[in-house]
């Protein structure tokens, strides 16, 4: 497939054992989501840039001599703080989003508000990487159309996703980095090398969206699979069994920050206590990891999703415990165990999202029925699995169709 017309997408994350004990020092274990962000970039002789996000209600299209001028900010800071590398070609792995750069943006695109909406952010990650990728040479035209399956702003992942097919495709137009996809090939993927380097810039662009992200969300949306993270390092997992979910998402609005200060506050006040149930965290996180290796090295049996199920369930009560659950999601893990499933928060809790293993066994009508019961409760949920690929380039013939269609609107 030619440069001139790109079609990537990569998946969604959640935390399958380990939030806000990560903050602690603790092991936390982050999945990939079947769930994708979808991202077509057509280059063009329109002489305009555009980027089309549906998902969010953003359109805008720039004038090639509009954005002609914001190339020299970026060329005096390239050449100041990277000593020509990226101006010669070079794989340099930019290591911090420079933050006069992101004002003279907000500035051109009109986002003078301190706290931007994800309408402004969006803009502002494509921006970036955009002229960090061209200054230095003919600003290209384009149109970028994203369409994503994630829920934005449920903690699952949507802007890294979003940063990570960005980052993939501005890389492969530049010519950075080469195209994996062959004339035969429905999907391909990057080699190491350059997963590493579309990580790298992945992560500016999770930068300007969250300030000072942990690199996670886009690492996850990179290799996809399962990421094991502690004390800043992220270990990607090779073999991760794919597992059945069901992703819930109560779409009850929490605070992250309010939320971790909520834990902090508990381990000063009761250090003795909550020390114990961190640990315990820690010791689910790492025997959680243990069990998925051992399914994907030998056969599978009904005791290992029994196994995971108890662990769901105690590291649930341990999140209570902390004080980051939510009466929403204690209704829905009792929705669930009334059909013998079993369900723990994903993220910050306080509301937002829960996941629910699904057993091989389990009947599509038990998923259905479960399904209506938590729609009833003013939820929203979707089938899904965990586990699947980092990002990907495909032919348009493995993405589904009504995906298609929206892409080829633009």
């Amino acid at each position: 497939m030619s440069v001139e017309e790109l079609l990537v997408s990569a998946p969604g994350k959640a935390i399958l054992h380990g939030e806000h004990a990560v903050v602690h020092g603790k092991v936390a274990l982050a999945v990939s989501l079947n769930l994708r962000t979808y991202l077509r970039l057509k280059a063009t002789t329109t002489g305009k840039v555009s980027i089309n996000l549906p998902n969010i209600d953003t359109f805008v299209c720039w004038d090639l001599s509009e954005l002609q001028p914001l190339t020299q900010y970026f060329l005096d800071v390239l050449c100041c703080l990277f000593s020509n590398l990226l101006l010669l070609g070079k794989r340099d792995e930019i290591q911090r989003v420079d933050g006069e750069l992101v004002r003279i943006l907000r500035k051109f695109v009109g986002a003078t508000n301190e706290n931007l909406d994800s309408c402004d952010m969006a803009i502002l990650a494509f921006l970036y990487i955009y002229f960090l990728l061209f200054a230095s040479s003919e600003l290209p035209s384009l149109t970028v159309s994203v369409w994503s399956e994630l829920p934005t702003g449920a903690g699952l992942g949507s802007s890294a996703a979003y940063s990570v097919c960005l980052a993939a495709a501005l890389l492969c137009l530049s010519r950075v980095i080469p195209t994996p996809l062959k004339e035969c090939d429905h999907t391909a993927r990057w080699c190491q090398e350059d997963l590493e380097l579309i990580n790298s810039w992945a992560f500016q662009g999770e930068t300007i969206v969250h300030g000072n992200p942990s690199g996670v969300d886009n690492a996850v949306g990179t290799w996809g699979g399962m990421l094991r993270f502690l004390a800043g390092k992220i270990i990607p997992l090779n073999r991760v069994p794919l597992l059945r979910i069901l992703l819930t998402n109560t779409k009850v609005p929490r605070s992250t920050k309010v939320l971790v200060a909520r834990l902090k506050d508990k381990m000063n006040k009761f250090p003795s206590i909550m020390t114990p149930v961190l640990d315990s965290v820690n010791a689910i996180s790492c025997q959680c990891e243990k069990v998925l290796s051992e399914m994907t090295s030998q056969p599978i049996t009904g005791e290992h999703y029994n196994i995971l199920e108890e662990l769901i369930d105690i590291n649930q009560h341990h999140l209570n415990v902390m004080g980051v659950g939510h009466p929403t999601l204690d209704m829905l893990c009792r929705v669930t165990l009334a059909k013998g499933l079993h369900s723990k928060l994903t993220g910050a809790g306080g509301g937002g999202c829960a996941i629910t293993l699904l057993r091989p066994e389990t009947h599509s009508m038990v998923v259905q029925n479960m399904v209506q019961d938590l729609k009833d409760c003013g939820f929203d949920c979707w089938e899904t699995s965990i586990g699947g690929p980092g990002v990907q380039q495909h032919s348009p013939l493995t993405v589904k169709q009504e995906i298609m269609e929206i892409l080829n609107q633009y």
